[in-house]
């Protein structure tokens, strides 16, 4: 932790420090300076983590967090706030990993983080009691890929899943099969649906995927996950179960080769 934080001169240094590792997408409050106070959602992601923090464990003691897509790493200085023993922060950008180092040095957070895509937590070794991935999906060329990795690799009980949802927030009951001329409810607002983006959405090229909340439900089930609680309309926390592989062979789960840095 940065000694004499409460100094006039280190406060000048401090938020001198914020503005270069700007622009922040998390606002965080590191000694009383707040990293984004102007940002588009409001106080982000605090206002909405409001919602569902009741959702997840108070007391985290012992266990260990995998934060995918961590951004500044609000969610892994609150998880260790909570106790975890071991929190683990990944993102595929070193802008947003620098906010993190930062705000963990200056809050004396003992967490790691690494630069790592999704794609390569089978190189982790290891699986932890609690996997965040929110706000990622979308962002994914592959997304069901991505749910497949995490569950065969890393998670061992509890994942907080997020996803940005658009169309119909309804769900129609889907059959086990339909024959080939039967009528299926394809049309209907409520089947499963993913958007897909080929261009941008809200100016962001990397917005792939939008999936409604029939489509988001069905994908965790399918790649293994049972829904616990939908605390808020986005955000599911959710169980790992055990999957039987399929008849046509095992998902596609395979760990990187090599370093899981990437």
């Amino acid at each position: 932790m940065i000694a004499d934080q409460h100094s006039p001169a280190t406060h000048d240094v401090m938020r001198q420090r914020i503005e270069e590792l700007g622009p922040w997408f998390h606002n965080l409050r590191l000694n009383g300076i707040e990293t984004a106070p102007n940002h588009f959602l409001g106080d982000y992601p605090g206002i909405k983590f409001q919602h569902f923090r009741d959702a997840i464990p108070s007391d985290l003691t012992g266990k260990s967090v995998l934060d995918i897509g961590c951004n500044a790493g609000f969610y892994s200085l609150e998880m260790k706030r909570r106790g975890a023993e071991r929190v683990l922060g990944i993102d595929t950008d070193e802008h947003y990993l620098r906010q993190a180092r930062f705000a963990a040095e200056v809050t004396g957070a003992d967490v790691e983080f690494r630069r790592m895509p999704v794609w390569n937590v089978g190189g982790l070794g290891e699986r932890f009691d609690l996997v965040i991935f929110m706000g990622v999906l979308y962002h994914l060329r592959h997304p069901l890929l991505a749910l497949d990795l995490i569950h065969e690799h890393v998670a061992k009980d509890l994942l907080l899943f997020q996803s940005m949802q658009r169309g119909s927030s309804d769900i129609v009951e889907v059959a086990e099969d339909y024959d080939f001329n039967a009528s299926c409810p394809f049309n209907e607002p409520g089947y499963p649906k993913m958007h897909f983006i080929e261009h941008r959405y809200s100016h962001d090229e990397t917005n792939w995927w939008i999936p409604n909340r029939a489509c988001v439900e069905a994908l965790l089930r399918s790649s293994g996950f049972v829904v616990d609680s939908r605390p808020e309309d986005e955000v599911y926390l959710c169980r790992w179960k055990p999957i039987e592989v399929p008849p046509d062979g095992p998902h596609c789960v395979y760990p990187k080769r090599g370093s899981a840095e990437c």
